[in-house]
């Protein structure tokens, strides 16, 4: 245990990896992953840093443009739906995009050692831990452990239907993008603007990216 302690901190301590960006502004970085998803969206997708070269490069060190916390579904690829490549995003997975402590601490590494300075949260349509929530009773095993963090957001989702279940995403993506603006490591940089916190869902059949408002 003191000796993996020892590794973080000789981590945490590593310049930035010069041959990758890192610590790219906030908004140039957003703007960068929304125009890879235009590109995305239009069929036109240049598949950037893919070649045996960037996989040798980012060997070396890894500084990532940006911090994805997003749902674990198949259908949903950062990579690909945001048109980015090897070593250009941090990336935080699980069943309904919910943040709990080591999600959190994955976060945080990605900001202090990597030098990553946006985090988005992507939630995505037709999502089924977000169904699942809204659907109420208690699921079976440690699929209740993945929804039970979506509840409180699910709680307050408007309409009926799909209508209903688009309300819920986006109240979770709010949701968790609160959690992590109110994460005591965090709060200054976020203060400042050194770093910034986006929401955003995903279309399964457009593919397009599209903001959440608070």
């Amino acid at each position: 245990m003191k000796i993996a302690a020892l590794s973080l901190l000789a981590v945490l301590a590593l310049p930035a990896f010069a041959g990758t960006p890192g610590n790219m502004a906030p908004a140039t970085a957003l703007d960068r992953l929304m125009a890879g998803n235009q590109r995305f969206v239009a069929g036109e997708s240049e598949r950037p840093n893919q070649s045996v070269e960037r996989r040798k490069e980012v060997a070396k060190g890894q500084k990532p443009i940006g911090i994805i916390v997003t749902c674990s579904d198949s259908r949903l690829s950062p990579e690909l739906l945001f048109d980015q490549g090897l070593g250009d995003l941090f990336v935080v997975r699980n069943a309904g995009n919910t943040i709990e402590p080591r999600g959190m601490g994955s976060v945080e590494f990605a900001v202090k050692a990597l030098g990553a300075r946006l985090i988005m949260v992507v939630g995505h349509s037709k999502c089924g831990a977000v169904e699942g929530a809204l659907a109420g009773g208690k699921l079976p095993g440690h699929i209740e452990d993945a929804v039970a963090p979506i509840r409180p957001a699910a709680k307050h989702a408007k309409g009926e239907g799909t209508a209903r279940l688009n309300d819920a995403i986006r109240n979770n993506v709010r949701h968790v993008a609160g959690q992590l603006a109110r994460d005591k490591d965090l709060q200054k940089m976020i203060a400042s603007g050194e770093v910034k916190i986006v929401g955003a869902t995903y279309d399964l059949e457009s593919g397009k990216v599209e903001p959440v408002g608070k």
